[in-house]
């Protein structure tokens, strides 16, 4: 007898039912669940993997024709407006260019921002682009 040729061929142990039932396999698989050897490492993968866009200088001419634009809507405020600007990101290098449409309130040239009917506000740095919004783009805010 060797290899256990003696209990080979008997059938698996069952536990009594009553007094142990059998635990369902979502409830085995939950018990493990709390377990992360690596607190925090699916974190970092998922910020390390998120991708952020370069910010771009303006050249001369670009700038001027920001400022022509500032110029010209200065005295029709409040206007309707659509802006390309750059949000630099909290956590790391670079950020995402959006695009807002909204009613601008006021040039702010002592701190160098737009500000918008909502509140929010625009640093004149990260403006890529400024445009009088069309009467459909209006009605969206």
């Amino acid at each position: 007898m060797e290899n256990y040729d003696d209990i080979i061929s008997l059938p698996h142990p069952e536990p009594d039912p009553v007094r142990h039932p059998r635990m369902s396999l979502l409830a085995r698989a939950a018990q493990f669940a709390p377990f992360a050897a690596l607190t925090g490492y699916d974190d970092a993968i998922g910020e390390a993997g998120r991708l952020t866009a370069s910010r771009r200088e303006l050249e001369e001419y670009d700038l001027g024709r920001l400022d022509r634009r500032l110029a010209a809507l200065r005295p029709r405020l409040p206007r309707a407006v659509t802006v390309v600007h750059f949000q630099p990101d909290e956590r790391k290098e670079g950020g995402a260019y959006l695009t807002l449409t909204a009613t601008l309130r006021l040039i702010d040239d002592s701190s160098r921002e737009l500000v918008f009917a909502d509140g929010r506000r625009i640093g004149l740095d990260n403006v890529l682009a400024l445009e009088e919004a069309r009467p459909s783009e209006e009605a969206e805010n």
